[in-house]
């Protein structure tokens, strides 16, 4: 099969100075070092921290004395997989009953991309980051017990913002009205419905090896619906907790086009041939 019908897809929201963060963060500052007419180059220089944007986590940001970056075997970046529609709004938690009845259906081996809506709505606002909906422990556990090599979502987090150091977990609350505004709402205590701090973070990667990506967007709603090669690959970092990832999403117009399947028999990060630096 020729690859000339082949398109291709970009999934990452723009990166730079002045892009939106994560809530009580500090920023990403990019500015000119260097000038053409001045140096006789361009060069440019940033400071901030790699969450933000469009970015993929690994263990080591959420659990001590766990991988890094590098310690993710490179099979899991590259693959066929699936972009699923599940529209969500204020505080939605996505279920594991979703995702068993996505479309197109979830597989073993399966790189997925979560489309909740939210990446239209990406800005330094509450909604975006505090309201946002998002995975907790019932879908976290579902993916990895489906085995997927890989998953990325159009939200703040991997976690749902409610069990995040927003309200009462770690070192929060950050965003202490949000636990009042939750009681007025729903009638219940917020850590009674969220008990567990970043527990998609530490299901996901921790405990399944799997990869995770926050901030998808870009052509996000192109490719929803439909069955894709995905690409995301992150720094050769071995001290990295995270880094921003340029994904690339891959149809075939016939969906007949497929990348053999590479990867090694085990799932968790035990059992990799990660590398070692």
């Amino acid at each position: 099969m020729s690859t000339d019908c082949l398109k291709y897809y970009d999934l990452t929201h723009r990166w730079g100075h002045g892009m939106p963060q994560w809530p009580s963060s500090p920023g990403v500052n990019a500015y000119v070092k260097k000038f053409h007419a001045k140096d006789g180059v361009y060069e440019m220089e940033f400071e901030g921290i790699m969450h933000r944007g469009t970015h993929m986590d690994a263990p080591l940001h959420v659990t001590e004395n766990t991988p890094s970056l590098t310690g993710y075997p490179l099979w899991r970046f590259f693959g066929t997989g699936v972009a699923v529609s599940i529209p969500k709004g204020k505080w939605g938690v996505i279920t594991a009953e979703e995702l068993e009845n996505a479309e197109p259906r979830i597989c073993e081996n399966d790189i997925v991309m979560i489309n909740t809506g939210m990446h239209h709505k990406m800005a330094d606002t509450d909604e975006y980051y505090a309201y946002s909906p998002g995975l907790y422990k019932e879908a976290a556990e579902w993916l990895v017990e489906r085995k997927i090599k890989m998953m990325g979502i159009d939200v703040q987090a991997l976690d749902h913002p409610l069990g995040t150091k927003l309200v009462d977990h770690g070192p929060g609350p950050s965003h202490p009205h949000l636990m009042d505004e939750y009681m007025d709402e729903m009638g219940r205590d917020v850590m009674d419905d969220f008990p567990h701090w970043e527990i998609s973070h530490k299901t996901l990667m921790v405990k399944g090896g799997i990869p995770g990506i926050e901030n998808v967007g870009g052509d996000l709603d192109d490719v929803t619906g439909k069955r894709c090669t995905f690409m995301a690959f992150p720094w050769r970092w071995p001290e990295g907790e995270g880094c921003g990832v340029r994904v690339i999403a891959v149809v075939d117009p016939e969906q007949e086009f497929r990348i053999p399947d590479l990867q090694e028999k085990s799932h968790g990060l035990a059992g990799d041939r990660a590398e070692e630096d």
